[in-house]
């Protein structure tokens, strides 16, 4: 009896560390909401009367055609790569994942410095067609493009996937009742795809939503340009909390769009014999058309920019790395092993948590997590700011030290934006291993603790090193958080390629930018490799 109590205390321990964490990170986006409950500033009836329709109106045209264009082009290639043969095929299966490792705000400043007056492209329309050409890239048109190929690989990606595993025996049925490819790609295909095209959709969408690195440079008045405006520029904690209150709204209509388009037609396979489609060879034409379209989307998402960086590295590096380089890549490599130490430890509570209660609750809690990941950087340093901002004055009287102005502020931003990286990444490891070992452990009288570190830790060791890289990766690329709540003289890797394209040094940020592509690049490696698997 005594053995029993003590096991559903400790289970009770796990539950509350885990809600407590929970907690932690929800209250900055409960802070967003208080912050709106002030009097209203005179910047803000500024904004509001002067200002707040552009950064609707330019958000929603950002989000429309960078949706739709990166949408389509992802499933486009799924399409060709997964139900034809045509050469080089394998090759860009996995090639076609790779401008996912390029940050949109290295690919903004990589195509602005070579569409530039003495840029590498510009030159070459003039020696090609014997007059200049300039092409204004620092545009909406502009900001589309990049965000589109830079972008479309999450949609790609999750396509490409489904329509191997699921689409066999439709292609076929469809091809027996006399409808060719193209017919197969518009009335089957893009019905199935529904559900995987509206997610995929929605991750870009929010990255979209996340970006001020290539909005910025460009000109484009959007709401993470205007929250960082009113921050910096005025001070004013009230306005940029409104403005968050907006960019929010939008993430929860991408994400309600989601729920409606998944819901709207189910289908599902008819039998649990599923075939995995087999790609069926090209004509010599189509199959040099096909490869075209892949080489030609594969050179403006991914190659291009990779030379052209690489190029200015070697004219740059001599001036570049030096010890305030060394300092940015140690501060980037620092923040990013301990605050993914301490995700993954999170992270950890929180699922193994939910998996072992019965309660209805800790599920709920752990979506919570989602809060921080699905909205834009921007907006969770707002709130973490104002949480700061009010430990600060109630610690100041007994406490000399400021966090506010410390690295641990940012160093929580980072934990409430990526804990649901970790989280996530977990979830699909505990669901693999399943629960059978826990109980019989459980039934052999042992307790939750023990039973997680001798037995469920040594099974999910792969999803752990998964979760600790992808947490890695997105927290080096990160920028506008960083830029947010970063103490004086602290800069990493994406501050200092952001400094760099702002003060018109592009040439000097391709070391810094290659450092993360290839950082990035092995995630990608990573992820391509646990699809295979």
């Amino acid at each position: 009896m005594k053995r029993l109590q003590n096991i559903i205390t400790e289970t009770n321990v796990w539950s509350l560390l885990a809600f407590a964490v929970v907690a932690a990170t929800v209250i900055p986006a409960v802070n967003i909401v208080f912050g709106v409950i002030t009097n209203e500033t005179e910047n803000w009836l500024h904004i509001k009367q002067y200002l707040l329709k552009d950064y609707i109106v330019n958000t929603a045209i950002l989000f429309a055609f960078s949706g739709f264009f990166a949408s389509f082009i992802g499933v486009s290639l799924a399409y060709l790569v997964t139900v034809f043969d045509f050469p080089f095929r394998r090759f860009f299966k996995w090639a076609l994942i790779l401008p996912l490792s390029i940050p949109a705000y290295i690919g903004a400043y990589t195509y602005s410095g070579m569409l530039s007056y003495t840029g590498v492209i510009t030159n070459f329309l003039a020696w090609a067609s014997g007059k200049m050409i300039f092409i204004d890239i620092m545009s909406m048109p502009g900001a589309i493009f990049v965000f589109t190929f830079f972008l479309f690989p999450y949609v790609y990606i999750i396509s490409r996937a489904f329509l191997a595993k699921y689409t066999a025996s439709l292609i076929e049925s469809a091809r027996m009742l006399g409808k060719d490819y193209t017919q197969i790609f518009f009335s089957v295909i893009l019905p199935v795809s529904r559900g995987v095209i509206a997610a995929g959709s929605a991750l870009v969408l929010m990255e979209v939503a996340n970006d001020y690195g290539v909005v910025s440079y460009f000109g484009i008045n959007t709401f993470s340009v205007a929250i960082f405006k009113v921050w910096f520029g005025m001070g004013d904690i009230s306005s940029a909390a409104r403005l968050c209150v907006y960019s929010m709204g939008f993430i929860i209509l991408i994400m309600l769009a989601e729920k409606v388009v998944r819901g709207q037609k189910r289908f599902a396979i008819a039998t649990s014999k599923v075939r995995v489609l087999t790609p069926q060879p090209l004509p010599n034409t189509k199959a040099l058309a096909a490869c075209f379209y892949c080489f030609a989307v594969f050179c403006l998402g991914f190659l291009i920019p990779l030379f052209q960086l690489v190029a200015w590295a070697y004219m740059t590096y001599e001036e570049v790395l030096d010890p305030s380089f060394l300092e940015a890549t140690v501060n980037t490599v620092v923040a990013a092993v301990v605050c993914a130490v301490i995700i993954v430890c999170c992270a950890i509570l929180i699922t193994n948590s939910a998996r072992i209660s019965r309660s209805r609750f800790a599920k709920i809690a752990s979506r919570l997590t989602a809060v921080g990941y699905s909205a834009p950087g921007a907006v969770i340093s707002i709130g973490v700011l104002i949480l700061f901002m009010w430990l600060n004055d109630f610690t100041e009287s007994f406490w000399s030290f400021s966090i506010i102005t410390s690295a641990y502020m940012l160093f929580f931003a980072y934990i409430v934006r990526f804990l649901a990286v970790g989280c996530s990444s977990l979830e699909s490891g505990f669901e693999k291993i399943g629960k059978t070992y826990f109980e019989a452990s459980r039934t052999l009288g042992f307790g939750v603790t023990r039973t997680f570190f001798k037995v469920d830790f040594k099974m999910i060791i792969p999803s752990l090193i998964g979760a600790c890289s992808l947490v890695f990766v997105d927290m080096v690329k990160e920028l506008p958080l960083t830029l947010i709540l970063r103490p004086f003289n602290y800069n990493t890797l994406a501050t200092k390629i952001y400094e760099y394209a702002h003060d018109e040094r592009i040439q000097h940020s391709a070391p810094a930018a290659l450092i993360i592509i290839a950082i990035c690049s092995i995630s990608v490696y990573y992820l391509s490799r646990v699809e295979r698997e």
